[in-house]
């Protein structure tokens, strides 16, 4: 039976719902547009395609999938989308014969012809994952991978616009990037259920994150376990000294919140999509790295803990401590932070807060009537098609782009990261908050791969 507060939750959320489906109806005959035609358009000036005659070039097509397999393992794509995408640009470069296998920092390939083409075969490994990709590099990347599958870029073309790619400065200042990062923890708190109080604290300790993060992009990797912890660290006091100084459990939100992009939401739960795929070393190695992100994160949430004392709370309870309405709009300010912070490209704004709304308001209908672990479900099976139908509009970002802010608000960190710290600390209770995450992943995945079904017959790359 639900209550009056479900019932208004459900209300407003189906309200946009159909708002949101009614945009996307009216979309849809603009999205059907030939990706041919799309690939050529954003192809540069002095593109050249792939030549119909002539034999294979296997050095040149090698150089070609290792630039292109480097740059989207460093995006974040799944080991599948990028195999597939290699082995289509393989044999549009008429090598069909040819074997690629992707890892989550490496990638091993060997270019091979068939027929009268077999002498050709040359194999090349490289090592990825240093250093990661901004939305506008993402969005780049995707119409070159999209180009370079249809033939429409040679592999010197396709090299070459790598390279562009990756000499992309950020879209946005970095002020204005710690600005958007301060608006993304602010409202994802309020969405935490937070005081006005919270919201304050969450900004605040946002600002300080947000300026860190974008100085450890300058930072060797081998020092970002310390840069974690130390993060970790510094929001934890803060958050557990005005809890100690009475301020109540609501202020907690502003403990997740400025952490949110050092959650491995997104690892552990592409570990789960990997394994459920029978790809069992990227899984498993996606896996490991996500356990021992939360890992980090909990022991300076222990370290604070030690120093300051931790007050009994519940995070279990979300209450809607600013009414009813503010979630929604919070939506909107997170989309603008994240894409901020991010450095998406400002035309994919409206389409990011498009896939949000879509995702926030089928997460709340799914969470009144089946459940958190299976609302997350609801989410991702919605959000995945409606990324791939806004990727094939003439303004639309790549699916990844808009599915990687979407993500965060489907994400089973929090639970996760508060679990292991429990756990930690001794505590035989975190393994309930364990247990809903690894379940809470497993429903991603499932939505994720179930919502593929439908966004592979739009003949876009899955995510």
């Amino acid at each position: 039976m639900l209550d009056q507060g479900d019932w208004l939750s459900w209300t407003i959320a189906a309200g946009v719902l159909t708002v949101c489906a009614v945009l996307l109806l009216a979309l849809r005959p603009r999205a059907e547009r030939d990706l041919t035609a799309s690939a050529k358009a954003a192809a540069h000036t002095g593109a050249v395609p792939v030549s119909a005659e002539g034999g294979p070039d296997s050095a040149a097509t090698l150089a070609a999938t290792e630039a292109v397999g480097d740059a989207m393992i460093r995006a974040g794509y799944s080991v599948m989308t990028v195999r597939s995408a290699l082995e289509d640009i393989a044999r549009v470069n008429h090598l069909p014969a040819s074997q690629v296998v992707v890892f989550p920092t490496a990638l091993l390939v060997s270019a091979r012809g068939e027929g009268e083409h077999v002498g050709e075969h040359r194999t090349g490994a490289v090592t990825s994952g240093e250093g990661r990709l901004l939305l506008a590099q993402v969005d780049e990347l995707q119409r070159t991978v999209d180009a370079a599958r249809l033939g429409v870029l040679d592999p010197a073309s396709t090299i070459d616009r790598i390279r562009r790619i990756r000499r992309m400065p950020p879209t946005y200042g970095r002020v204005v990037r710690v600005i958007g990062y301060t608006l993304l923890s602010g409202a994802l708190a309020v969405m935490l259920g937070t005081t006005w109080t919270g919201v304050m604290v969450a900004v605040g300790l946002g600002a300080l994150v947000g300026a860190a993060l974008l100085v450890s992009e300058r930072v060797p990797s081998r020092y970002g376990a310390l840069i974690t912890v130390g993060m970790a660290l510094a929001v934890s006091l803060v958050v557990f000294l005005l809890l100690d100084a009475g301020f109540g459990p609501r202020i907690l939100a502003a403990l997740i919140a400025p952490l949110v992009v050092l959650l491995p939401g997104t690892l552990l739960t592409t570990a789960v999509l990997e394994l459920s795929t029978g790809q069992m070393i990227s899984g498993a190695g996606r896996l490991a790295a996500g356990g021992m992100q939360l890992v980090l994160l909990a022991a300076g949430i222990l370290t604070a803990g030690a120093l300051v004392g931790v007050p009994d709370f519940d995070f279990a309870e979300h209450p809607e401590a600013l009414g009813p309405f503010a979630p929604w709009i919070a939506v909107a300010v997170f989309g603008v932070g994240i894409a901020v912070h991010q450095c998406a490209p400002p035309r994919s704004i409206p389409w990011i807060l498009l896939v949000l709304y879509v995702a926030y308001g089928a997460q709340v209908i799914g969470d009144v009537f089946l459940g958190g672990v299976l609302s997350a479900f609801v989410g991702a099976v919605v959000v995945i098609p409606v990324t791939a139908l806004v990727a094939r509009q003439p303004s639309g970002p790549a699916a990844l782009v808009s599915f990687v802010p979407a993500f965060w608000l489907l994400v089973p960190g929090a639970l996760g990261l508060l679990g292991v710290a429990d756990v930690l600390g001794g505590d035989t209770g975190g393994t309930n908050s364990l247990v809903a995450t690894i379940s809470t992943m497993v429903a991603i995945a499932l939505g994720v791969l179930a919502g593929s079904v439908v966004s592979n017959r739009m003949q876009r790359p899955a995510l």
